[in-house]
């Protein structure tokens, strides 16, 4: 027989359901922060990718303007500018041979080129080892960009198969900002101009 609306087997059988209802939101949740939990754990455990090697970089009149560090992978180099307090623009970014900023910048010689090839990523007859894209400025004077050049490596263990030249040789290398933009072809330096920041590549802390 049907039951009348005010059934007391009625209103029992909706508090069940309501129960039960109760119960499964209240798994659901469980279930979901389980899951949150989960995943936040296992982002933590991403490994994040460790600096190599480091160029602390300063302008002409010694005062930082940020740094360039360095991470090496299986075919070439990433390299991270974070720089700051330089003029806005393109400007030219060069590897230079000699670790050494001082007592002027020309102290770090010419370009990273073990294999003597012309200066210009845009040049046929190049690119030499130490040439990169153009490094731009914002209007505030700060500056993030990621490279890669597959032309160096940063130990000579690191890929010594690769036959490429290593940052960290005997006599090091250092990163140069230039005041123009490199043209990518003209030589020596595709009329980049004069340096305007330097910094000695070295080991990252903790190496």
């Amino acid at each position: 027989p049907r039951l009348a609306l005010d059934s007391p087997q009625l209103a029992l059988d909706r508090y069940m359901i309501v129960r039960c209802g109760f119960a499964a939101i209240a798994e659901d949740a469980m279930n979901l922060r389980n899951t949150v939990t989960l995943v936040a754990l296992l982002a933590m455990a991403v490994p994040v990718a460790a600096q190599d090697a480091v160029a602390k970089l300063v302008n002409a009149d010694g005062e930082s303007v940020g740094k360039v560090t360095f991470h090496q992978g299986a075919q070439g180099v990433v390299l991270a500018v974070d720089a700051h307090s330089l003029p806005p623009g393109a400007h030219g970014i060069h590897l230079h041979t000699v670790g050494s900023c001082a007592p002027d910048f020309t102290a770090s010689k010419g370009h990273v080129n073990t294999t003597q090839r012309k200066h210009g990523l845009l040049n046929p007859d190049g690119p030499d080892s130490g040439d990169l894209p153009n490094l731009h400025v914002a209007a505030d004077g700060r500056a993030k960009a990621e490279f890669y050049n597959t032309r160096i490596d940063i130990r000579h263990e690191a890929q010594s198969h690769r036959g490429v030249p290593a940052l960290l040789d005997e006599d090091g290398a250092a990163v140069v900002i230039h005041a123009n933009p490199d043209d990518h072809v003209s030589q020596p330096i595709g009329g980049a101009g004069g340096r305007i920041a330097c910094g000695v590549v070295e080991n990252a802390a903790g190496d």
